[in-house]
Parts: C-alpha cells; sequence; structure tokens
C-alpha cells in the first residue's frame, strides 16, 4: 500500500522571512515568489536595463533587512515595492545628475556601457527631432531627393530617374538641402555630406 504524502502548502511570506533569520536559503522562496511582480513594475517606470538592477538591488536590500521586516505582515510584496520605490528614486537622481554632468561637460561621467546607452538614446532622440523639424520644413522636391540620397542610398541618376527630373536639378536640390540642415543642425549634417 503506497503512502500518501499531505500536500505541500506553501508557507507564508513572514514566515519565510523568520525561517530565513536562521536559515538564511529560505530567503530564496521570496525571491522566487516575487522577483517578476518587482521586475515588472521598475521596469514599467525605468526600462527593462534598468528593472534588472533595481530588482536584483531590491532583494540584496531586503534580505540585509529581513530582520526589520514586521513578521506580522503576512505579504512581503508591499514591503518590496517600497524597498524598489525607494532605490528607483535613487536611481533617478543618479540619472538627472548624469545628465547634468553630461550637458555641462560633454562627456559621459560614467564609464557604463548602459549608461552610455541611455546617453546615446537619449542624444539620438534630440538629433532625430532636430532632423524631423529641418525635414518638415524643406521643401518636397529637396526632401525627396535627400531622402532617396541618404536612405536608399540612390545615385544621382537614379534619384532622377524616380523624381522624373534631371541630373542637374538632383544636384541643385541636393545642395540646396544641404544648405538647409548645415544652417539647422551644423555638425549633424556629416551624413548627408
Amino acid at each position: 500500500m503506497a503512502l500518501e504524502r499531505e500536500p505541500v502548502v506553501p508557507q507564508a511570506d513572514n514566515e519565510l522571512i523568520r525561517r530565513s533569520l536562521t536559515e538564511p536559503d529560505a530567503f530564496a522562496g521570496i525571491f522566487d515568489r516575487h522577483a517578476a511582480t518587482i521586475h515588472g513594475y521598475t521596469a514599467r517606470r525605468l526600462g527593462h536595463t534598468a528593472a534588472d538592477d533595481v530588482t536584483a538591488e531590491t532583494f540584496l536590500v531586503a534580505f540585509d533587512r529581513r530582520g526589520r521586516f514586521d513578521l506580522t505582515q503576512v505579504d512581503a510584496l508591499p514591503w518590496l515595492y517600497g524597498i524598489a520605490t525607494n532605490l528607483m528614486h535613487r536611481w533617478r537622481r543618479h540619472e538627472v545628475r548624469l545628465y547634468r554632468a553630461l550637458q555641462r561637460t560633454g562627456r559621459d561621467p560614467v564609464d557604463d556601457p548602459d549608461g552610455d546607452r541611455v546617453v546615446a538614446r537619449a542624444a539620438a532622440s534630440a538629433a532625430h527631432r532636430r532632423l524631423a523639424a529641418v525635414l518638415a520644413r524643406m521643401p518636397v522636391g529637396e526632401r525627396d531627393a535627400l531622402l532617396l540620397l541618404a536612405w536608399q542610398d540612390l545615385s544621382y541618376a537614379e534619384i532622377a530617374t524616380a523624381l522624373g527630373i534631371p541630373v542637374g536639378t538632383v544636384r541643385s536640390r541636393l545642395n540646396s538641402a544641404r544648405k538647409r540642415l548645415r544652417n539647422a543642425l551644423g555638425d549633424l549634417d556629416q551624413k548627408w555630406s
């Protein structure tokens, strides 16, 4: 006759935390139970890359402070949200300081690949907005010729054929478009030269 096993009832968060005070590995249950939720929350606020760091740090802080957790509370999730929120505030202050330093010096003060990507994306976004404004104001003929050259890599002759205009008109339109870009964007027009 086979022995029947009693179903395993998962321990409440407060019990896992109480156990973790003497058996630190028990805290893994808190991580397993809530890490995805905390990551989702931080990703919605900061993006996925930063969320990975904030989520990891949230659980490190929680582990270090588990002795201060109010064991009368059954659910640790509100406590974890509070830790994550405080960490995000600190991260946002750091981010603002980084951007202010970048604005002052033009150099990224942190040698961090993720920070470099954030700064590069922000700079590219600003350049794209400026470029979009110039393109929106540009006469249609100049814009068409410029974008066929830049985005489709067509030759002057191919642009002339595509637009049904003489090659000399293509040259004239591209010359005019480049001048507009130089005037509006300064050094950002290097791609168009």
